[in-house]
């Protein structure tokens, strides 16, 4: 079977100094996923550069509002750079599949499958999915963090064996502020701290930062997902992960040895479109947090919050007021009020519809 590989390349690796489209460094790109193709991975391309592209296209007489930017300029430049990279792939015979999205169609499973159903099928039939969100339609509130945050999105729906998210920069780096003695992250496994040396500055060009990059990154390897973080400008990088990863300066997110199931990790990522929430006691608390499976019983619910029907995804929270977990709800909010704090009633969610927050 095909090992399955995401690449996200972010706006700073696809953008000259001058704000310019960097169509070499695409072409480079496209030269290393043509090759990654050609030997047997089925390849997903998460790809920013729209609205740099749509930018360079026409000049704005009439002040503009930031979602109204990205609007137009995603408009103009989705066209020109699915043909672009339509044209550097069809040097290589290799078809490619303009595949956009949104984030709510993360939150409704049947969504969330019809979506899945869609890209397995371009990949089926030889293609590279090419994968953007679609900013001529998404609100603000509605909008990825950035396509770091989809990459995660995407590479877990496909159960996808690797995530390469290029950037910038090589990865992730101690005392980052002392060019002597800052040094390379180079394997990040679950018990590993790493919010010291996380930089708070996003991108130049972009929405993200190595914040939402490590966030992503983390979450996916807890998927069983093997997750480098590298840089896009360096020459090869993508066939020398492959090839020389010991060499090659990254950081890597070990992925975990067990790995959540497919409805889990659609959960997982559903916390945005929680719609309404559980309050639970300290008992109730201890089992779902313990290793032995446990499901949410209303015995151990002390509040019930917003209203939500039997399907809904719900957040978990703590005594404390912490979220814990999300779930898929067996049924309604008037029925959780009513089973609130009794013994002898059907769980409220189910252990193979819970997640657990890390």
């Amino acid at each position: 079977m095909a090992k399955r590989i995401v690449v996200k390349v972010g706006s700073n690796v696809l953008t000259r100094d001058d704000g310019k489209l960097d169509v070499t460094r695409m072409s480079a790109i496209v030269d290393q996923l043509s090759w990654l193709h050609n030997n047997g991975y089925e390849v997903i391309l998460v790809s920013s550069g729209a609205v740099t592209c749509g930018r360079a296209e026409l000049l704005v007489e009439k002040k503009l509002d930031s979602v109204e930017q990205r609007q137009l300029y995603s408009a103009l430049g989705q066209a020109k750079l699915i043909n672009l990279y339509y044209d550097f792939f069809r040097e290589y015979n290799i078809p490619v599949a303009q595949v956009l999205t949104m984030k709510e169609n993360f939150a409704s499973r049947k969504k969330y499958l019809n979506q899945h159903t869609c890209m397995r099928v371009i990949l089926e039939n030889g293609a590279i999915p090419i994968v953007n969100e679609n900013d001529t339609v998404s609100l603000t509130e509605l909008m990825f963090t950035d396509n770091d945050e989809l990459s995660g999105l995407i590479a877990s729906m496909m159960d996808a064996d690797m995530l390469v998210i290029l950037s910038d920069v090589d990865g992730i780096y101690k005392n980052i502020e002392d060019e002597k003695t800052k040094t390379l992250v180079k394997l990040v496994n679950q018990e590993t701290d790493i919010s010291q040396y996380i930089s708070q500055n996003k991108s130049s060009f972009g929405r993200g930062g190595m914040t939402t990059k490590c966030y992503v990154a983390r979450k996916a390897a807890e998927e069983g997902i093997r997750v480098f973080i590298a840089n896009g400008n360096r020459k090869d990088i993508l066939k020398d992960l492959i090839l020389n990863p010991k060499e090659t300066p990254h950081t890597e997110f070990a992925p975990s040895s067990l790995p959540a199931s497919n409805i889990k990790k659609w959960i997982a990522h559903s916390g945005s479109f929680a719609s309404g929430a559980v309050h639970i006691n300290q008992k109730a608390t201890e089992a779902l947090l313990s290793e032995k499976p446990a499901s949410l019983l209303p015995v151990g619910i002390t509040q019930v919050e917003g209203d939500f029907d039997k399907g809904d995804i719900i957040n978990i929270m703590s005594p404390e007021g912490i979220k814990i977990a999300l779930g898929r709800t067996s049924y309604g909010s008037k029925e959780a009020r009513q089973n609130m704090g009794q013994h002898g009633m059907r769980p409220l969610v189910h252990y193979d519809y819970l997640y657990i927050e890390s």
